[in-house]
């Protein structure tokens, strides 16, 4: 019984987050209006602010994916070029790490009800008296923010339920066998729910849990990492041949960082744990992960 429970917590919390995922980031693309559009289309003339703005755009929507497609959209439609296209993409893959630091600075240090419930509260009374507007779209963000910070809640203590009912001592193996099994792990799950930031708090509350290793959760955070570039697989399908080559690059690009965290994944992590202690004073599963989300992005 206990185990139906938590895998009905688990799948709940899951739900939740894709939720607040979903309305992020469809009330902050309406609430933003051209803007996006604008900043995509006349400030990517050069490789700094091509970064830039997709760092900037991806923090403020709360989706890699979206800025991605809509970077080979724009080159569909002959508005960028593939330089100035893939320097969007580079930075959305660094801007998608703020979803991390959500998780690991808010969501597991701070009482979730203090904030998630009046968040959902404002949101939905800002939807439903301006559904049509700037101030309805805000609402909605503001809902997808309390939903994604209720399912962080739902998925830590659901994952410490489980650490402690069953025994994870598999789970917690080394070597590279148990590595590549977690990258592969979060590449399926990424590609079957379609938010790498959804993989990434999962990594995350379950390190927390005590349920994966730092190797592991840091795993499956490269292997959602992988996993994500499948959004722009299924969009270039009848697209120009320009869009194509932007999502093979996207592709090629996430793999080739992957990989390389993959290699240095033993020093990236000690230096990671070691720069986390001299600036915290401490060691903890949730900022580690996220710093080294953030170290191999940027690497």
């Amino acid at each position: 019984m206990m185990s139906w429970t938590l895998a009905g917590s688990a799948l709940g919390g899951i739900g939740l987050f894709l939720l607040g995922i979903h309305l992020m980031t469809a009330g902050l693309k309406v609430a933003a209006g051209d803007a996006l559009r604008d900043v995509l289309g006349h400030w990517t003339n050069s490789r700094a602010r091509g970064l830039l703005s997709g760092i900037l755009i991806t923090g403020l929507v709360q989706s890699s994916s979206a800025v991605t497609v809509a970077a080979i959209g724009f080159v569909n439609a002959g508005l960028l070029t593939l330089p100035q296209a893939m320097w969007v993409v580079f930075g959305s893959n660094v801007g998608t790490t703020l979803t991390g630091w959500l998780v690991a600075l808010i969501g597991i240090n701070f009482k979730i009800e203090a904030f998630a419930l009046p968040l959902l509260g404002i949101g939905m009374v800002l939807f439903l008296t301006g559904s049509e507007t700037r101030r309805g779209a805000l609402g909605e963000a503001l809902t997808g923010f309390g939903a994604f910070f209720l399912g962080i809640a739902t998925l830590k203590l659901t994952f410490e339920g489980i650490a402690t009912a069953i025994d994870v001592t598999s789970l917690q193996s080394q070597g590279m066998l148990n590595t590549a099994a977690f990258v592969g792990a979060g590449v399926v799950l990424t590609t079957l729910m379609q938010s790498s930031s959804a993989v990434i708090a999962i990594a995350i509350t379950a390190a927390v849990g005590g349920l994966l290793n730092i190797e592991s959760g840091a795993a499956l955070v490269i292997g959602a990492n992988i996993g994500t570039t499948s959004t722009a697989l299924v969009t270039v399908f009848g697209a120009t041949a320009a869009a194509k080559r932007v999502a093979l690059s996207h592709v090629l690009f996430n793999i080739l960082t992957g990989l390389s965290a993959l290699a240095l994944l033993p020093v990236m992590l000690f230096i990671v744990e070691f720069v986390e202690a001299k600036i915290t004073g401490s060691r903890a599963p949730a900022t580690t992960l996220a710093l080294f989300h953030t170290a191999f992005n940027i690497l």
